[in-house]
């Protein structure tokens, strides 16, 4: 058994020459409003949930993004309203929110 039963990341970088970065979108914002909720939630903690933020993680041009493991389910999204169904769909109940799935071929 895996000590957390979920890690998301948040992909927190910024680009001083003008392309494409995940800061440009408040992800800080979401990765605030992202460990509010899971803690809100009771799921934070071994066994649990584990949010953490990350430098790039070269799908800028999805941003911004994040990334839930242990299924390698990569998402982007636009408001905290799709931060809590990330949370309470995939981090809570275990299904996956298509709708803001990243597609495969989006890279940076």
């Amino acid at each position: 058994m895996s000590y957390y039963k979920h890690h998301i990341f948040f992909c927190l970088n910024a680009r001083e020459n003008g392309e494409a970065a995940c800061a440009q979108h408040d992800a800080q914002g979401a990765f605030d409003h992202c460990k509010a909720r899971v803690k809100a939630a009771g799921l934070a903690g071994p066994g649990g949930v584990r949010v953490n933020k990350s430098g790039c993680l070269d799908r800028c041009a999805g941003g911004p993004v994040a990334v839930v493991y242990p299924e390698a389910t990569w998402y982007t999204f636009v408001d905290k309203e799709d931060i809590d169904e990330i949370v309470e769909s995939h981090l809570k109940n275990g299904r996956v929110v298509e709708r803001l799935v990243l597609p495969p071929d989006v890279g940076r």
